[in-house]
């Protein structure tokens, strides 16, 4: 994604270029937390530019994000928390938050791992398990985020609650749904299953990514669980088996991206990319995956698919 390094809100180039300048200020205000003296204020701006963006072509995003997060490791930790930004954006819907309430949850999940930026990088890049002092890092990172955030002048309870407790255990009862918890344990919980589900599609150098169905797998049905997970079953809904700018086998041989959710979970809008012969195709073309010819036959990890995509000509592609 290309960066502009613009401190306002930039409105002017491409779509894909406009979310590369709220990545790159995202990068630059986490990376200077200890030093501005207005966060909150830099944050807010950078949730109303996401909200901005989100608006003006909610599907685009939803390829452009997903698409760089599951081909690219590098700048990880920023562009992992843009994504779970969007991700959870779009799922508060689901859940009636007020508008507070998604802002709240936006801005956790922009800054959740404000306090392990530098060492979540070197993680996504290096091929050995943590060092003594990197897992001493991760075990912190939460706590110390949250105090981070505090000395930077965060005052909203919610935003500080949830990254405080984005990777602390919250299972209900047996007789408990998500539905009874209050609002604000809710919100950790979306923010905690949005962390997992788009981690584990991310590659790092040390392994790829899981494929798109595996990925939704373990949060809809996690290790141990007796009842499917609703959060996960919310980003199955919105977001399909097969997100936006994932890669799918179809029916017919050709390997094509996700481009948006269809009519079914499993039935995606894609547009082809590879023919039979795992050739690139000069044009793409939209396959409507409801059809039998069409259908998904397997979701691919995407660091296996040798393509370089034209982002501008698959957005304009996109369908309505």
């Amino acid at each position: 994604m290309q960066k502009t390094g613009n401190p306002g809100d930039k409105q002017d180039g491409s779509f894909i270029h406009q979310w590369g300048d709220v990545e790159s200020r995202l990068g630059g205000l986490l990376g200077s937390v200890t030093s501005t003296t207005d966060f909150t204020a830099r944050m807010q701006v950078l949730a109303q530019s996401i909200d901005r963006l989100l608006a003006q072509d909610m599907a685009g995003s939803q390829f452009v994000l997903f698409n760089r997060a599951v081909t690219h490791f590098g700048g990880y930790s920023v562009l992992h928390s843009l994504l779970c930004a969007m991700v959870v954006h779009a799922l508060s819907e689901s859940f009636d938050l007020s508008v507070e309430q998604r802002r709240s949850l936006v801005c956790a999940a922009l800054s959740m791992n404000v306090a392990m930026t530098h060492v979540q990088d070197e993680l996504a890049i290096q091929k050995y398990p943590p060092s003594v002092g990197q897992r001493s890092v991760i075990d912190t990172h939460a706590a110390m985020g949250k105090q981070m955030l505090e000395e930077a002048g965060v005052t909203d309870r919610d935003w500080l609650v949830m990254v405080a407790l984005h990777h602390t255990a919250l299972g209900p009862s047996a007789s408990e749904t998500l539905a009874d918890w209050p609002v604000e344990k809710r919100m950790v919980k979306i923010l905690q299953t949005v962390d997992r589900y788009t981690a584990a599609m991310s590659p790092r150098k040390s392994r790829s990514g899981q494929n798109a169905r595996d990925s939704v797998r373990t949060v809809v049905m996690p290790a141990g669980a007796t009842q499917h997970d609703y959060v996960g079953k919310a980003l199955m809904r919105v977001f399909g088996l097969c997100p936006p700018g994932t890669f799918v086998k179809l029916a017919n041989g050709e390997t094509a991206v996700v481009m948006r959710r269809g009519a079914k979970p499993a039935e995606p809008w894609v547009a082809s990319v590879l023919n039979r012969l795992d050739q690139p195709v000069a044009e793409p073309s939209l396959r409507d995956t409801s059809r039998e010819m069409f259908a998904v036959q397997a979701t691919l990890v995407a660091t296996s698919v040798r393509v370089n995509l034209n982002m501008e000509a698959l957005l304009r592609l996109m369908p309505k």
